[in-house]
Order: C-alpha cells, then sequence, then structure tokens
C-alpha cells in the first residue's frame, strides 16, 4: 500500500509539473530582441526586419492559454504579446508605404487596420492589437497602459527589456517615471501657466480615473482626469514642478500626439 501511494504521489508531482510546463511563457526570446534592437524608445527597424525570424519565432510561441496563470503572468504576458506585435506589424509592412493625409508618412497608420484589423492569435484568442489593451485594461493598472509600444514617437518609450512577472511592479514604476521625466509626455511650463500631457491620459480618462481620482488632495474644481493625473504624475516632478502645481493656478492640456514612425534607422 505504502509503494503505491508513493506511485501515486509521484504521478501527482511530474503531472503537475508537465501541466505547469504546458502553461509556462518565457519572455527571454523577446527580452533579447529589446535588448539588440530598441534604444530609447526608438528601434532599428531596418536591421530587425531582416534578421526577423527570432521575432516570428516569439509570436509564434504565444499562440497558448494564459487564463489561468496568476495575475502577474498574465500582465506581463499580455504586455509583452502586445508590444511584440506592434514590432511584427511594423517590420511586415516596412518600409511603409500609404497615403492617409492625416498621418505622417511612414507611420504605422498608415497600415491599414495596424489597430483594429490585424488579428493575431495570442492567449488562445484570435485578437487586435486594441483588443489586447482592452484585455490590459481589466487588470484596474492604468500603468499597463503606459508600457504599451504604440509604435510612434508619440507614445512613452519602449523598454529595452521584456516585462517579467517577478519584476513587473518594479518594471511599471520605472515606466511612470520616465513617462513623467520626458518632456513629450509631461511638460511643466511655469512661464505660461501650462500642464502639458500626453493625449494617452486623455484617451484612457475612465482607467486613470478609476484608479487615480479619488485619491486626489486637489481642489474640487478639478475634473475628474486632472485629479487623476496630478496623482499619477505628482511624486515623480521635480521641487519647482510641485510648487507650480500647488499654486493651483495652471491650465491643464493635451499635447499633440506625435504618430511618426518611432524608427531609429529611417527608409
Amino acid at each position: 500500500m505504502r509503494r503505491r501511494w508513493m506511485l501515486v504521489s509521484l504521478i501527482a508531482v511530474s503531472l503537475g509539473a508537465a501541466l505547469a510546463g504546458q502553461t509556462a511563457v518565457g519572455h527571454s526570446r523577446l527580452d533579447a530582441i529589446l535588448d539588440i534592437y530598441v534604444r530609447d524608445g526608438r528601434v532599428y527597424y531596418r536591421a530587425l526586419r531582416l534578421e526577423r525570424s527570432s521575432l516570428d519565432r516569439y509570436v509564434a510561441s504565444l499562440d497558448v492559454a494564459v487564463d489561468a496563470l496568476p495575475r502577474e503572468e498574465q500582465a506581463a504576458f499580455w504586455l509583452n504579446a502586445y508590444n511584440a506585435l506592434v514590432l511584427r506589424t511594423v517590420v511586415d509592412r516596412y518600409p511603409i508605404r500609404g497615403a492617409a493625409p492625416q498621418y505622417p508618412p511612414g507611420s504605422i497608420r498608415q497600415i491599414p487596420g495596424a489597430f483594429d484589423g490585424r488579428r493575431f492569435s495570442v492567449g488562445g484568442r484570435n485578437v487586435t492589437l486594441d483588443e489586447i489593451e482592452a484585455q490590459l485594461t481589466e487588470f484596474g493598472d492604468p500603468r499597463l497602459l503606459l508600457a504599451l509600444g504604440r509604435g510612434a514617437l508619440g507614445s512613452p518609450r519602449l523598454r529595452s527589456e521584456a516585462f517579467r512577472p517577478d519584476r513587473l511592479e518594479q518594471q511599471l514604476q520605472a515606466v511612470v517615471t520616465d513617462f513623467v521625466a520626458t518632456e513629450q509626455q509631461v511638460n511643466v511650463d511655469g512661464s505660461d501657466g501650462r500642464l502639458r500631457v500626453s493625449p494617452i491620459l486623455g484617451w484612457r480618462a475612465p482607467s486613470f480615473i478609476a484608479a487615480y481620482a479619488d485619491e486626489s488632495a486637489a481642489p474640487g474644481a478639478r475634473s475628474p482626469v486632472e485629479r487623476a493625473t496630478l496623482v499619477l504624475i505628482g511624486p515623480h516632478l521635480l521641487p519647482r514642478e510641485r510648487e507650480f502645481i500647488a499654486a493651483d493656478e495652471f491650465v491643464m492640456e493635451y499635447l499633440d500626439f506625435d504618430w511618426r514612425l518611432n524608427d531609429l534607422t529611417g527608409f
């Protein structure tokens, strides 16, 4: 009986390990890609296109079910999937040609359906980039939305590393710090009384309001999205910028989003 019990236990442990292996998703390949081809948020798209096999293999590895994974693993998975698929979308059409007059030449927006039309087999589903972003909003942490590399200069800077479940909180804190420190995302200008911020905060206002607006000590006259913005960026501002905000005499407005491709090499 004892021998049978040991055998059953051994089988159970082996089966558990096998199932864990089936659900685990590795991101080391993407980590290497980002380390090689991304600098300060810009991408060597030409070189990546010529050596795309590693990217293609990583994208193929995303066709696995992840709903049973822990929260941090799911969040890291969808972040990495989005950023990898933006690279794939650009590389598939690079150099990008298009005639949409409302967007710059070479922009990812010149690719028809780049965000809402092209579908990928990811996470056991058939999804678009917009649907992946919607999936990320369900985590209730809008910092995830600032970690998305949208293939544009106006986007928060694409990191040169993949997101990891065991370091996700630290990485998201770094994302916000970098976001606030980048003038193209947050611009505090005391000379004209303006606080200019990325339009992403407006595009995804419900997510930021739900997470941050109730925590703000800003005067009630401020709109919910303004209060949420102040809570998000406040801890990362310079002392003189905090003084400017504390005076509460500024006007907040959105920067224009720069849809030029975040290409480090050009055509």
